[in-house]
C-alpha cells in the first residue's frame, strides 16, 4: 500500500524511535526481553534498536508505517495477517508468550495490530486513531474479514481507543510475568469485523 502524509514507510534511521514505540506498545515487555538477550557490553535498548534496524524480522523498520507531526516521526503501526489455519502452540514456547499466542490463535484470518504507539508528548491528538484507520484500510485492502489486537487489562487508554473504534473484548488470559513488572493481570484480546 502506498503511504501518504502524515504516514510514511519506516526507515533504518527510525530504529531508535521504533525501539521506544515497540516498548510502549508492549507495556515494557520488549525491554524486559531485550535486556535478557543483551550481552555484558550492551543494554536492552541496544538490542531493541538493533532488532528494529534489521532488514528482516517482525520488528524490522521495513514492516513499520510511521506517522509524522510537523515532519517528525512520532508514532508507528506494525501489523500482520494471522493465518486462517493456526498451528498448535509448540511445547517449547516460553511461558511468557503462551497466553499471547493462545489469544492470537482465537482470531484466525484477522489482521493483527502488533504495534500501535505514539510518543507520550503527542498523545491525545488523534494520531492513534489515524494509525488505527490505516490498519483497518490495510486489512480491508488485503481482504481480511476483521481486526485483532491484544492489550493489558491495565492499559485503559488503549482499551478506550479500540472500544471507541468498535473493537470488542473476546477473551482474556492471565499474564506470565517472571520478573517483568506490569500493573496488569490479564492480556485482553479485542476484535472487530470489517465491512465487506
Amino acid at each position: 500500500m502506498q503511504l501518504t502524509a502524515p504516514f510514511r514507510a519506516g526507515q533504518s534511521e527510525d530504529a531508535v524511535l521504533l525501539a521506544e514505540l515497540v516498548n510502549y506498545a508492549g507495556e515494557g515487555l520488549p525491554l524486559y526481553l531485550w535486556s535478557k538477550m543483551a550481552t555484558p557490553d550492551q543494554d536492552g535498548w541496544a538490542v531493541g534498536r538493533a532488532r528494529a534496524a534489521r532488514e528482516t524480522g517482525a520488528f524490522s523498520y521495513r514492516n513499520a508505517a510511521m506517522i509524522e507531526s510537523a515532519g517528525i516521526a512520532v508514532g508507528c503501526l506494525v501489523g500482520y495477517a494471522i493465518p486462517d489455519k493456526v498451528e498448535p502452540i509448540p511445547d517449547d514456547m516460553p511461558a511468557m508468550f503462551r497466553p499471547l499466542q493462545e489469544l492470537e490463535n482465537l482470531a484466525p484470518g484477522s489482521w493483527y495490530v502488533n504495534v500501535l504507539a505514539v510518543v507520550p508528548e503527542h498523545r491525545g491528538k488523534g494520531l492513534g486513531s489515524k494509525l488505527l484507520d490505516l490498519a483497518e484500510t490495510t486489512a480491508a485492502a488485503a481482504g481480511h474479514p476483521g481486526m485483532s489486537i491484544i492489550v493489558s487489562d491495565a492499559n485503559s487508554g488503549a482499551r478506550r481507543l479500540y472500544q471507541r473504534a468498535g473493537y470488542a473484548e473476546v477473551a482474556t488470559r492471565p499474564m506470565v510475568k517472571e520478573d517483568w513488572v506490569n500493573d496488569g493481570e490479564n492480556w485482553v484480546l479485542l476484535t472487530m469485523p470489517l465491512k465487506p
